[in-house]
């Protein structure tokens, strides 16, 4: 089995953010430490004998950081138990701002963790409270300094747009904080109106406006152009690295390559299906307790549904989907399999062809949705 990587969901947080609909609850010791046994029998399920060599890691949340000391180096000892750590190229922690203290710092670096990804998205402490952040802007710089000290350079931040009263002059204040500190790596996510979420409740009540679409496209297009004008190059829809920094994990899902789910509301693609993990934490423990397997859904996935998922999610990269690559893998050319869809969508302006690639063009990117519609073989 060539899995090419692992994610691991640790589902712990300070606070629920008003926006977040991933699989959270709010950290409690004792709930924690029953969570790493069960983890630890999902994991060794999968891996039950010799380490696992993998290309990346990433642990996400959540709040892998919200965990304590004690318990992270737990997590942190159990996954170098699992996986060929000295192998792995990238090994990404998630982190809140305020989160880390030196000691949890320095645990991340002596297991090998060498990179971190930072969940700021806003320079704004009003905004933050708004958006039910409880960290504050001097938090980042503080967290920032301690990685960077610590010899932790490569670290990502995460920004949000199109927040509720958020203005696009605010937002390019906060493109421009967040580019002083010169980091390798950027995403950005505009916000999603999420079921089952504070913000979500607020919506449906009329007491929640977003901004309107048009300040939305202002905002995306003045962080695409800001960025690049620092050498930080979209590669994808949502991120902005230095060359060389792009995010090997995230780049594992965008290529359609194999990858470990593993804890509660983990979704995982091996050979042949994509899993989904139970999300409620005490459904979770207890069926990860009782077979190591707390697996809500299993869905098959064939030939045709490879292919289509191949266009899917390799469009969403800048340089689009390889040909070549397509060709390897399935053993048929791109025009043989998409030989409609392509020729229609390229006249439509959607999609450019170079010499090895299919792309979106800046249309296409505004359109996505539409263009994938058309990628799905009957």
């Amino acid at each position: 089995m060539n899995i090419s990587s692992a994610y691991i969901h640790i589902p712990f947080c300070q606070q629920i953010c008003h926006y977040c609909d991933f699989t959270k609850f709010f950290y409690n010791e004792r709930l924690a430490d029953e969570y790493l046994e069960a983890l630890e029998k999902e994991i060794h399920t999968y891996i039950p004998h010799e380490k696992a060599e993998v290309k990346t890691i990433f642990v996400g949340g959540g709040t892998p950081t919200a965990l304590t000391a004690e318990q992270l180096h737990r997590l942190l000892l159990m996954i170098e138990n699992h996986f060929m750590i000295d192998q792995c190229k990238e090994y990404t922690f998630e982190a809140n701002p305020g989160d880390l203290d030196l000691e949890k710092v320095k645990l991340l670096k002596s297991f090998g963790v060498n990179r971190i990804s930072l969940g700021v998205q806003v320079f704004d402490d009003d905004m933050l409270e708004k958006i039910g952040r409880i960290h504050k802007v001097k938090d980042v710089y503080t967290n920032v300094d301690r990685l960077i000290q610590e010899g932790l350079t490569n670290v990502s931040i995460d920004l949000m747009y199109a927040l509720p009263g958020q203005s696009v002059g605010d937002f390019e204040r906060t493109i421009d904080e967040a580019m002083q500190f010169d980091l390798p790596h950027y995403s950005s996510y505009s916000l999603q109106i999420e079921p089952k979420t504070v913000f979500y409740q607020r919506y449906n009540k009329g007491k929640l406006i977003k901004p309107p679409e048009e300040d939305e496209a202002e905002m995306y297009e003045m962080l695409q152009s800001k960025l690049a004008s620092r050498g930080v190059k979209q590669y994808e829809i949502s991120n902005f690295a230095k060359p060389g920094y792009e995010s090997q994990h995230n780049l594992t899902y965008w290529n359609n390559e194999y990858y470990f789910g593993i804890g509660a509301g983990a979704h995982g693609y091996l050979p042949g299906k994509r899993t989904i993990n139970i999300r409620p934490l005490p459904a979770y423990v207890k069926q990860a307790m009782a077979d190591g397997r707390p697996i809500l859904h299993e869905e098959p996935v064939g030939v045709k549904e490879q292919m289509e998922e191949e266009m899917f999610l390799g469009l969403r990269k800048a340089e689009g989907v390889s040909m070549d690559r397509f060709e390897r893998k399935y053993g048929r050319s791109i025009h043989d399999v998409f030989g409609q869809a392509i020729p229609v969508l390229k006249e439509r302006g959607l999609l450019l062809e170079s010499k090895r690639h299919i792309l979106l063009s800046e249309k296409g990117k505004l359109l996505g949705n539409e263009v994938f519609q058309e990628f799905l073989l009957d």
